[in-house]
């Protein structure tokens, strides 16, 4: 071997991580790479050097066993195994022999410490065995559970397995569920509430003890506890769920509520239920201006007929005044019952102005009384009772559950001062308010028979000349004189007067329709009328509006019917179903108010319109409000587009109409062309706006 060899030789063993040694036939080594130089400093403290004998290399009981190794090279060729030697480091040594020329020289060896590496296919082979048990313990506990098990995959819901418990629970088969959803199979009561856990578990990855209701394969509804976890299946995130069936613990749980919050023998909320739901309006009443009201009231001579007919009558009757008392409530609305023959009813969601929810109040304070002092018949008798009721209104914020059950009482018992049957209430300013509105209520009714309503008549025009007119209605009130609709409308709108009221009004305009047909220049004049929501939902109301035509002889083509944005709110196929009957009859409609609602485009381009209306609100302000101009210009824009006509309303100035009639708007109402008049003046108008108007709208 020349040196250009043994350089080449000698560098190629240095570049090595293993071990690298040769050994004559006499086993004394020949050469050897820095790599064995430091194992045997580290391993035996010996320093290898050319010519070491095997007994001088390594300890007395390696010596023997690396001889063996030699002579089997050499008798029986190359090989490679693992060998374990001291201090536990396993090699993997690699023995071939050297031949030159045909002649055997010695041996050359490549060692590779392999202790690190088999340490680690040993920790992964504990690993994969402690993973197969698992798995079987996983499997074993999944089926023998006693609890209910579903593996369902967390975005498809599909369900991949169920356990013998859950088949006993919901009455399944395993091929019945598997594979299908929750949804499909009707599981969950509350669907949303299997949507709800995936959300949990996809922030949070578990969930414990939720109560749902779920629902068997025959449909029995019952109450389970679910705890909820994230697994890996086949690469699949899905959920595992646990239930338990806990009707038993939540029907005593029930039991036990009932107990604490509610009345025994009237199944209302007790007195302490009442406290609490007094805490929470209180509560509730810092976000919403919504006033409420607590009425509190007892019967009158309940002893009296407890002591003549005894305690069991006395309880049926109890129990006959908690239904009714229901009755009269909606609802969001408690009623309770406080103790004895004492209850109290809390009203929710009342109007935001104190006299108007006081009015509200008393209304149900009215009907209560009315169905209270109705008889009753208990067991054979026939009975009677009456009651009387205070109450207070609340929501201010300041207030107390005691201070308002304390002012409830105090006007329960000014009610009894005053004798049976009665109300009051604890602020003297709403007993007035409610006073005046019982009183209004009542002149209403008498000026229905007495004839004390009137039409009066507001001019429309445009460039043309006189068009029509809106038919307003005022009241000749004998003692408060005459009446504008904003002072009694409300009121008929609450208490159902507004239904005859609306009758009267459509009869008389129609009335006045066909007076001026026989007049050339009233004779294509329309009369607006105004139909409230109410009126215009009552199920023979087209009958009714034709039956008053025909009565008249008024011409439909005459009459056009103001509806207002509010009515489009609710039930919006039937107001387009009754408007095409009536648009099938040459009736015409307007919409009022345009604008100051929430119209759906939607809807407004189904609607048989004939006209949109620009509210006054807006009219008042369009010189000097931009939001009201670009209101006012679109409501002109969306009728050209629909190819309806425009009309504004509450014009009073010049200025205000040569600005609408800039806009595209050339139909007006208002001061500026003429008030409200009764029939005999507005038709003397009718030379003057039939010459002058024109020149006036120019």
């Amino acid at each position: 071997m020349n040196k250009q060899v043994t350089a080449n030789f000698t560098a190629l063993i240095e570049s090595t991580e293993d071990l690298v040694w040769s050994v004559d036939l006499e086993f004394r080594l020949i050469a050897f790479n820095h790599v064995l130089q430091q194992a045997f400093e580290t391993e035996f403290g010996t320093v290898a050097a050319v010519g070491m004998s095997p007994e001088r290399l390594h300890p007395a009981e390696t010596a023997e066993f690396v001889v063996t190794l030699y002579r089997r090279a050499l008798e029986k060729g190359p090989f490679r195994n693992e060998f374990t030697f001291a201090a536990g480091r396993i090699l993997e040594l690699s023995l071939n022999p050297i031949v030159v020329d045909g002649g055997m020289q010695g041996i050359s060896v490549l060692g590779r410490d392999i202790t690190e590496r088999k340490a680690t296919e040993e920790r992964l082979a504990a690993m994969e065995r402690a993973l197969q048990n698992s798995e079987r313990r996983y499997k074993t506990a999944f089926q023998t559970s006693l609890d209910s098990m579903i593996i369902s995959g967390l975005d498809s819901g599909r369900i991949v397995e169920v356990n013998d418990a859950f088949a006993r629970l919901m009455g399944f088969t395993k091929e019945e569920v598997i594979g299908h959803t929750a949804e499909e199979l009707n599981i969950w009561v509350y669907p949303q509430a299997r949507e709800g856990l995936a959300d949990v578990l996809r922030r949070d990855s578990s969930l414990r003890d939720t109560k749902t209701q779920l629902r068997k394969k025959s449909g029995e509804i019952f109450w389970g506890l679910a705890s909820a976890s994230l697994i890996e299946v086949e690469n699949a995130t899905c959920v595992l769920c646990v239930m338990r069936d806990i009707s038993d613990a939540r029907a005593a749980e029930d039991k036990i509520w009932n107990l604490a919050f509610y009345d025994p023998l009237t199944s209302l909320p007790n007195r302490r239920l009442l406290m609490d739901r007094l805490r929470q309006a209180l509560a509730a009443s810092t976000r919403t201006p919504h006033k409420r009201a607590l009425l509190v009231l007892d019967l009158d001579n309940f002893k009296t007929l407890n002591t003549t007919l005894g305690q069991q009558t006395g309880d049926l009757l109890l129990q006959e005044v908690a239904r009714r008392l229901i009755f009269c409530i909606r609802e969001t609305d408690t009623v309770a019952r406080l103790g004895g023959d004492e209850f109290a009813v809390m009203l929710e969601d009342l109007s935001e102005v104190p006299e108007e929810a006081a009015a509200q109040a008393g209304a149900v304070a009215e009907k209560i009384l009315a169905v209270i002092d109705k008889p009753y018949q208990l067991e054979g008798h026939e009975c009677l009772s009456t009651s009387c009721i205070g109450i207070t209104v609340f929501g201010d914020g300041r207030e107390t559950t005691n201070d308002i059950l304390q002012q409830a009482d105090i006007a329960m018992y000014q009610a009894r001062a005053a004798g049976a049957n009665t109300l009051r209430f604890f602020a003297p300013a709403l007993q007035s308010a409610v006073n005046a509105r019982a009183g209004m209520e009542a002149d209403m009714r008498l000026a229905l028979k007495a004839n004390e309503f009137v039409l009066f008549y507001q001019p429309q025009v445009d460039a043309s000349g006189l068009i029509g007119a809106e038919a307003l209605i005022r009241w000749k009130h004998p003692r408060r004189g005459l009446l504008a609709p904003g002072e009694f409308i409300p009121l008929a709108e609450e208490t159902g007067l507004i239904l005859p009221l609306g009758d009267w009004v459509l009869e008389a305009a129609c009335m006045q329709i066909a007076l001026w047909a026989d007049r050339k220049e009233a004779a294509d004049l329309t009369i607006a009328v105004n139909i409230s929501a109410r009126q215009f939902r009552q199920p023979g109301f087209v009958d009714r509006v034709l039956e008053v035509l025909k009565s008249t002889g008024a011409q439909a083509r005459n009459l056009k019917l103001e509806l207002t944005e509010s009515m489009l709110v609710d039930n919006i196929e039937d107001v387009i179903a009754k408007m095409n009957e009536f648009k099938s009859h040459g009736i015409g409609f307007s919409l009022d108010d345009f604008g100051t609602g929430y119209s759906s485009l939607a809807y407004l381009k189904r609607l048989p319109l004939d006209q949109l209306k620009i509210d006054r609100s807006f009219v008042r302000d369009i010189l000097d409000d931009a939001g009201s101009r670009a209101i006012a210009q679109s409501v002109v824009s969306l009728g050209h587009a629909f190819g309806l006509t425009v009309i504004a309303e509450g014009v009073e100035t010049g200025a205000q109409r040569d600005f609408l009639n800039n806009l595209g708007c050339h139909s007006f109402q208002g001061y500026f062309f003429g008030r409200p008049l009764p029939f005999e003046e507005f038709q003397k108008l009718f030379p003057r706006l039939v010459t002058n108007v024109a020149a006036t709208a120019n």
